[in-house]
């Protein structure tokens, strides 16, 4: 099988690393374009993949080809490939907010189409990714590119109508968790923690709470509870949280995000 990447910035690099770091497909069946040659030169030379600066070159070598780009470039992008030949291949655009009907529209012609809400967390192997194919896509199609998806973290098959709360708790979330991790710190500095320190102690504190949920299977009310001794520091922080809309502040993040996203 042979992969195709149009756009070789930082979370379509981040993809082929880990593509490739999983052993799910070889660098030599890896080939990527971008407008920069100097992107491509780094990356070839880090990777191994093949590289072009034509997108053209990307559609002749590849069944799978994954648009990396920005949603202002990507038609762009497809304006230059879309007379070309895709019976027998799978275009798969993780451009935020673009439909599978605009999609559709763009290459001006019907062709199995899998739109992915990534996020960041691909840089280190641990992605959420939600994928909605349409209907010309085959399950062997889904099974194969899931399989690309979770060699860089975890992927699931999502309708698209969901696609714009995706964004709302996956694709923008890791900056809420950001925010948090740094305010967990600010708290530890005020009381004389060294900053780096209260970083480490905030981050893996995120990291492994995140962890306990997926592998326990616990509802994460229970693990809170499990926190809580009754008249212990835990409840008395959880308490404080409620009286200042930690839930709420959350949930509306949530609702403009998203709502933001439907307007894209």
């Amino acid at each position: 099988m042979k992969i195709g990447f149009i756009g070789a910035g930082n979370m379509g690099s981040s993809m082929m690393g880990g593509i490739i770091s999983s052993g799910t497909v070889e660098a030599q069946d890896i080939m990527a374009s971008d407008i920069f040659q100097a992107t491509l030169d780094e990356l070839s030379g880090e990777l191994g993949v093949n590289i072009s600066i034509s997108n053209r070159d990307v559609v002749d070598f590849s069944d799978i080809i994954i648009i990396a780009v920005k949603p202002q470039y990507l038609p762009d992008a497809i304006s230059g490939i879309k007379d070309m030949d895709f019976s027998d291949k799978v275009v798969v655009s993780i451009a935020a907010g673009q439909s599978l009907a605009r999609l559709k529209e763009l290459f001006g012609k019907d062709l199995k189409l899998i739109r992915v809400m990534p996020n960041t967390p691909a840089l280190v192997g641990e992605a959420m990714s939600a994928l909605s194919p349409n209907e010309l896509v085959t399950e062997e199609d889904i099974e194969i590119v899931v399989e690309l998806f979770e060699s860089f973290g975890k992927a699931e098959i999502v309708p698209e109508k969901l696609q714009d709360a995706v964004v709302g708790i996956s694709g923008s979330s890791p900056a809420y968790v950001y925010m948090f991790i740094e305010a967990l710190a600010d708290g530890a500095v005020a009381e004389g923690m060294p900053r780096a320190q209260a970083y480490k102690f905030a981050a893996q504190a995120v990291l492994g709470s995140a962890k306990m949920v997926l592998e326990t299977g616990e509802h994460p009310g229970v693990l809170k509870d499990n926190v809580c001794s009754p008249g212990g520091t835990t409840i008395e922080a959880v308490a404080a949280l409620e009286a200042l809309g930690f839930r709420n502040a959350v949930i509306e993040a949530e609702r403009v995000c998203i709502e933001k996203s439907r307007e894209l």
